[in-house]
C-alpha cells in the first residue's frame, strides 16, 4: 500500500476524552455491573497439584449443597463442548499441539488446572460446594524448571511428545560463527528475566445466557470478541449468527484478556445446562496463575577495538508453562526476531525455544516477548562499553543503524523507518546526562554505589499472522444518519486506553465536524463489523486506517449531493466547519442539511442518485512480508516505534535497597494522533516495566506449587515507588499507514527493564558484581554484593 506520509503537523487536536466524565465519577460499567434478573454464579474446582492422573471425581455431595443448580466434571463435559481453539496454533508455525478441554478429562498439568464446577444462586453456595467435590489423584512427577525439562530423561508434560520442546525458533544471517570467532574481543553473558505478567485491576469475568429461541449471549471482559463468537461456534456446533459477544469495558487488558481461556465456554455450557444466565469472575488467586515472559538468554558477542559489534549469538529459552489454548507461548517468536534490535549488525545466529512445564500457562503480556529481547541486548552492549572502557551511549551511537538505511531489512523484519540517533541525543539533552555522570563520580568518591542506566527499545508492532486471528488489518463502517449524527462500527477494541476516542477524532477531521459529534460502537459482534480486536497496538493502524478510508468515501458521496443542491461542482466545494462552502464564498449548506436531503430527496432530483451514506472499509498497514524474498527473508510486524531511556539509581550496600532517583525517556511512535494518550501510554508502559524490573515476581517451588498467590506477595510498584518521569518525543512517520502512525501500547516496558538492568549494574562496578537474574529486588541485590563477584 502506498500513502502520502502524516507530518506530525497531521495529528489531531488535542481532544478530551469521550467516556473520561463516567471513568471520573465512577459511573463506568464494567462486566462485574453487568446484571441480568436471575443470574447464578459459577465456581471452579481447580487442580492441587502439578501433575496428577485424575482417579475419580465424586460430585454426588455437592451436588446437595445449599442453591446449588449443577455441577459438571471434564467426563461429563466431553460431550457437551468441543475441543478449545488455539489462540494462535502451533502447528501453523512448526510447533506441536495438543487437545484442550473446558474441564481436565484424564490428567492435569498445573496447579490450578480447572477440574470441575458449581453453579448456585450465589457465589458464595458455589464455593462452599467446592469443598463437597471428592478427588481422587495420583500425583505424578512434575518438571518446573525449563533446564530440568530439557534435561535427558525429564518427565513429559504431555505423554504424547517425544520431550518438552514446544518449537525452536531459528533467527540467523549471515555466518555468526565465523565472525565471532574473527572478533578481536569477544564478551559472552546471560541474562535471566523472571515469570511475572501484567496484573490488570480488572480480572477477567464473563456471563453468559443461552436462551430458550437457542440464542447465546456472552459478556465477556476480553480484548477479542468476533474471535472468542468463532470460537464458542466451533466449541458449540453453533453458528455464528445465534452467538452475540459483547465485549464489556476494560479495566485493562495487556493480552491478559486474550481470547482462548476454558472459562469462556464454561460459562456457556453452565448456561445452557441451567436454562440461567451464569455469571464466573476471576479471582485474584486465579489471576496470578497467568504467566509471561520467564525467559533466559545465554549469549556471546564479538566486536572491535572501537565498540563497533561484529557478531552476536543467543540462546534463548522461554518456560512457557504448560501448553494452553490461551495463545502465550507464541512469545517466544518475537523474543528471537527482535534481534538485532536498532543496530547494525550482519551476522547474527539467534534461537528461541519455547519449553513446556508443569507451571501455569503463559498468556500475552504488554512486550510479548520483545522486552526480554531488549534487555539482553542492552545489556550486551552495555558489556561491550564496560570492556573497553567506553561510555556506554557512545557505544549504541557507534552500532545504530543510520537514518538512511531505512527501509531496512534484517532477517525477519522489514524496518520502516527511525532516527535512532536523534532519539538518543535527545534523551542524552532531556536527562542531563553529562551533568548526571558528574554527580555520579562526586557520590563514588564518597563510598556511594550511583548508577546511570542507558537503553533503547525497539517494539515491533501491528504484527498479522496468516492461518490464526492475529491479524494486522482489521475493518471500520462509518454511517451517516438523516440528522448529519456520525456513527464509526469498527471491529478493534479498547483494552481501556481511550483508543476510541483518537477513532472519532480521525473520522472527525475527515468531516471538518468536532469528535463531539462522532460516536463510536466496539466490541458487540451484532453490531461492529468482524475484527480482530486489540493486541500488538493496532487499533488506530488498522481500526482508525479503516475508518478514514470508511469516512473519506461517505464524504465523496456527501460532496457530489452537496453539489447537486448547491448548483456547482464537487471540486468546488470546500468542507469546513462542519459546512460544505463554494469557493466563491456565496452558498454554503451544514453537513446535517446535506445528509438530510440525501435521505429525503434522493432518487427526486436528477444528480441525487447515491443515498448510501454509509461505507465499510478494510485498512492496515503495508508492510507485511508473508512470502520469504530471495533471500529467504520475512516480516510479520509492519511497525517499529521505539524509545530511549536514561534512569539514575542509587543502591544501598547494606540492604540491597535500589532507589530510582530519576528517570527520562524519549519515544518515536511516528506520528502522535492525540499526544496525551501516547504519554498516558508512555507514563504505564515504563510504570509496568519499572515494576517488573524491580519487585514483580511469580515464583514456584520445586513441587510446582505458585507462591505468590496474593498482592502481598506479589509486589506491584505503587505511585510513591515511582519517581516523576520526565518524557521527550520524535517523530518519523511510517511509510506503511495510512496515518503515519506506528503503534506507542507497548513502548517503555523493555525499555525500563533494560534500563534499571544497566543502571544497577552500573552501580555495582566498584564492587566488581554483576547481576544477571532479575528482578532487582533487595534479596537479589544483596546476594550478588555478597558474593563478590562469584556466581
Amino acid at each position: 500500500m502506498t500513502a502520502t506520509v502524516p507530518t506530525p503537523a497531521d495529528a489531531v487536536e488535542q481532544t478530551r476524552r469521550k467516556d473520561g466524565d463516567q471513568l471520573l465519577a465512577g459511573r463506568a460499567t464494567y462486566l462485574d455491573d453487568v446484571t441480568i434478573p436471575g443470574t447464578l454464579h459459577c465456581a471452579i474446582l481447580r487442580s492441587p497439584h502439578a501433575h496428577a492422573r485424575i482417579l475419580s471425581v465424586d460430585t454426588t455431595a455437592a451436588r446437595q449443597c445449599r442453591s446449588v443448580r449443577a455441577v459438571v466434571t471434564g467426563e461429563e463435559a466431553l460431550t457437551l463442548a468441543g475441543p478449545l481453539p488455539h489462540f494462535f496454533e502451533p502447528s501453523i508455525v512448526g510447533g506441536r499441539t495438543t487437545t484442550v478441554r473446558v474441564l481436565a478429562v484424564d490428567k492435569v498439568r498445573y496447579v490450578g488446572d480447572p477440574v470441575a464446577a458449581v453453579v448456585a444462586e450465589s457465589l458464595a453456595d458455589a464455593e462452599a460446594a467446592l469443598a463437597a467435590i471428592e478427588v481422587d489423584y495420583e500425583v505424578l512427577p512434575a518438571v518446573v524448571e525449563a533446564g530440568e525439562a530439557l534435561a535427558e530423561g525429564a518427565p513429559k508434560v504431555f505423554d504424547e511428545w517425544d520431550d518438552n520442546v514446544l518449537i525452536r525458533l531459528p533467527f540467523a544471517e549471515g555466518d555468526a560463527a565465523a565472525a565471532l570467532a574473527a572478533a578481536p574481543r569477544v564478551v559472552t553473558g546471560e541474562v535471566h528475566i523472571q515469570r511475572y505478567q501484567t496484573m490488570p485491576m480488572e480480572p477477567r469475568g464473563y456471563l453468559a445466557h443461552w436462551a430458550p429461541t437457542g440464542k447465546l449471549t456472552c459478556y465477556a471482559s476480553t480484548q477479542n470478541p468476533h474471535p472468542l463468537r468463532t470460537n464458542l461456534s466451533t466449541i458449540f456446533g453453533l453458528p455464528e449468527d445465534r452467538i452475540r459477544v459483547i465485549a464489556t469495558r476494560l479495566g485493562g487488558g495487556f493480552g491478559h484478556k486474550f481470547n482462548g481461556y476454558p472459562e469462556e465456554p464454561l460459562v456457556c455450557l453452565l448456561s445452557r445446562m441451567t436454562g440461567a444466565p451464569v455469571k464466573w469472575v476471576e479471582t485474584r488467586a486465579d489471576a496470578l496463575l497467568v504467566g509471561a515472559r520467564e525467559f533466559s538468554h545465554s549469549f556471546s558477542v564479538g566486536f572491535d577495538d572501537d565498540g563497533r559489534i561484529l557478531a552476536i549469538t543467543d540462546r534463548i529459552v522461554g518456560n512457557v508453562g504448560c501448553l494452553a489454548t490461551w495463545g502465550g507461548w507464541s512469545m517466544t517468536y518475537p523474543a528471537g526476531m527482535t534481534f538485532p534490535g536498532p543496530y547494525l549488525v550482519t551476522d547474527y545466529n539467534i534461537e528461541s525455544i519455547a519449553v513446556v512445564t508443569n507451571k501455569a500457562p503463559w498468556n500475552g503480556a504488554r512486550g510479548y516477548g520483545k522486552e526480554s529481547a531488549t534487555l539482553a541486548l542492552e545489556r550486551m552492549v552495555d558489556l561491550v562499553a564496560q570492556d573497553l572502557g567506553l561510555d556506554p551511549a557512545q557505544v549504541r551511537r557507534r552500532n545504530f543503524i543510520p537514518p538512511e538505511h531505512f527501509p531496512h531489512w534484517t532477517a525477519a523484519k522489514h524496518l520502516d523507518s527511525g532516527n535512532y540517533l536523534g532519539a538518543l541525543d535527545q534523551v542524552v539533552e532531556l536527562s542531563g546526562y553529562h551533568r548526571q555522570r558528574e554527580l555520579q563520580r562526586e557520590a563514588r568518591a564518597g563510598g556511594g554505589l550511583r548508577g546511570i542506566g542507558v537503553a533503547f527499545e525497539l517494539t515491533p508492532e501491528g504484527g498479522d499472522f496468516a492461518g490464526s486471528f492475529v491479524r494486522g488489518f482489521d475493518t471500520s463502517t462509518v454511517r451517516v444518519s438523516p440528522t448529519g449524527a456520525i456513527t464509526v462500527l469498527t471491529g478493534v477494541t479498547s483494552p481501556g486506553t481511550g483508543n476510541e476516542t483518537s477513532i472519532a477524532a480521525v473520522v472527525a477531521r475527515e468531516f471538518g465536524v468536532s469528535v463531539a459529534e462522532v460516536s463510536v460502537v466496539q466490541g458487540d459482534t451484532d453490531s461492529c463489523p468482524y475484527g480482530f480486536g486489540n493486541f500488538s497496538s493496532r487499533s488506530l493502524a488498522a481500526g482508525g486506517g479503516a475508518a478514514v478510508l470508511a469516512a473519506r468515501e461517505v464524504r465523496e458521496r456527501m460532496a457530489l449531493a452537496a453539489g447537486v443542491l448547491l448548483d456547482t461542482t464537487p471540486e468546488s466545494l470546500v468542507l469546513r466547519a462542519g459546512r460544505f462552502h463554494s469557493t466563491d464564498g456565496e452558498r454554503s449548506m451544514s453537513f446535517a442539511e446535506v445528509a438530510e436531503q440525501v435521505y429525503r430527496r434522493a432518487y427526486a432530483i436528477p444528480g441525487l442518485d447515491q443515498p448510501l451514506l454509509e461505507a465499510t472499509k478494510v485498512g492496515g498497514p503495508g508492510n507485511f512480508h508473508h512470502a520469504p524474498d530471495e533471500h529467504g527473508r520475512m516480516s510479520a510486524y509492519p511497525t517499529y516505534p521505539y524509545s530511549t531511556h536514561v534512569a539514575v539509581v542509587d543502591v544501598d550496600a547494606e540492604t540491597g535497597q535500589v532507589r530510582l532517583l530519576d528517570y527520562t525517556c524519549v519515544d518515536d511512535c511516528g506520528v502522535q494522533i492525540n499526544p496525551t494518550f501516547v504519554a498516558g501510554q508512555l507514563y504505564g508502559g515504563i510504570a509496568m516495566g519499572i515494576g517488573g524490573a524491580m519487585s514483580e515476581d511469580l515464583p514456584y517451588d520445586a513441587a510446582g506449587q505458585p507462591v505468590a498467590r496474593t498482592l502481598k506477595h506479589y509486589l506491584v510498584p505503587r505511585a510513591n515507588d515511582l519517581p516523576d518521569i520526565r518524557l521527550g518525543h520524535q517523530c518519523t512517520p511510517s511509510p506503511y499507514t495510512l496515518l503515519g502512525t506506528k503503534g506507542a501500547g507497548e513502548s517503555g516496558v523493555g525499555g525500563a527493564i533494560a534500563c534499571l538492568a544497566n543502571a544497577v549494574n552500573d552501580a555495582l562496578l566498584p564492587l566488581g558484581v554483576r547481576i544477571t537474574k532479575m528482578p532487582l529486588s533487595p534479596p537479589t541485590v544483596l546476594r550478588a554484593i555478597r558474593s563478590g563477584g562469584k556466581p
